[in-house]
């Protein structure tokens, strides 16, 4: 199974990778295809011949959703097959042999950076530099071997990269999370799933709608839902490209009964002008536990 992520070896993504698949390195490691942008990752996902699929954040519990990946999704012939929740760690990562003492520079992807703001406060002299992906900026600074250089990544960025952790633990909150969707093109989302382990029943449901310009057509639309018994756990609108003040809303349902997904679509479809199922899904048993994938435990001094 060949899965597209976006971000390098060692990022979060990554680790989600092997949490659904139940892998760790070096397994996973021939497995992944790194992507520089998440349109890169789709595209692969697109192409029979780079990946059978793909896994990408899409709402992290501190700063929301990734909005980019919304529209994503609607704009590709994907499906979601599975999801999985992480708590995300940073480290701070140097190259072998670097003090803390010498550190200048501290590189991240932004998120991750504005995630470790005290971490910036209680060490003033360090300037934090934003850049495309953590595991990215982990393996920079570990290969530059300059000693003014760091990074905030994922603890296994330090074994991927060859690399030194020499501070564990350095994100503002330690209720981080994020949810990573397990994509795959519609024909092949069954064998996806099947590959994927420890899979819950397909009892989540989320899909993309609009609905016209009409007082209460929102609350209608979500009366429907509540009718078939379908509890909505999450709600975001987005802009239409090209259309000025018309919207497009995704939502997460969680289902009684898998069996009931399209008779909430059917539900859904009457109140609005169209509707487009996202994927029917079950949760890995890491997002039902919230679990710790690599963390000081396992990896790092």
């Amino acid at each position: 199974m060949r899965v597209a992520i976006q971000g390098e070896l060692g990022s979060n993504s990554h680790l989600a990778v092997e949490a659904f698949f139940g892998l760790q390195l070096p397994a996973t490691q021939t497995l992944i295809i790194p992507c520089n942008l998440s349109a890169q990752a789709f595209q692969a996902l697109a192409e029979p011949d780079r990946a059978e699929a793909a896994v990408l954040p899409i709402e992290n519990s501190l700063h929301g959703a990734v909005a980019d990946h919304y529209d994503l999704l609607l704009q590709n012939d994907v499906t979601i097959a599975g999801e999985v929740a992480l708590r995300i760690r940073h480290a701070l990562i140097a190259a072998p042999g670097v003090p803390f003492q010498t550190i200048r520079q501290v590189f991240s992807h932004p998120v991750a950076l504005s995630q470790c703001r005290r971490f910036f406060s209680d060490n003033p002299q360090l300037q934090a530099v934003p850049f495309y992906d953590t595991a990215g900026a982990a393996r920079h600074a570990i290969q530059s071997g300059n000693p003014a250089l760091a990074a905030i990544a994922a603890p296994v960025a330090a074994e991927v990269y060859a690399g030194e952790i020499l501070q564990h633990s350095l994100e503002d909150d330690p209720q981080n999370f994020t949810r990573f969707f397990l994509l795959a093109r519609p024909a092949h989302a069954s064998a996806v799933r099947a590959a994927a382990l420890h899979l819950s029943p397909s009892d989540r449901l989320s899909a993309a709608f609009a609905i016209p310009h009409q007082p209460g057509s929102l609350v209608a639309a979500l009366q429907a839902l509540a009718l078939v018994g379908a509890n909505l756990t999450r709600i975001e609108s987005r802009p239409v490209p090209g259309a000025p003040w018309e919207y497009v809303f995704f939502i997460d349902l969680r289902l009684p009964s898998p069996d009931l997904a399209p008779a909430t679509l059917q539900a859904l479809q009457s109140r609005c002008t169209w509707v487009r199922s996202l994927g029917q899904y079950g949760t890995s048993a890491a997002h039902l536990h919230g679990i710790d994938v690599h963390g000081p435990a396992l990896h790092g001094p």
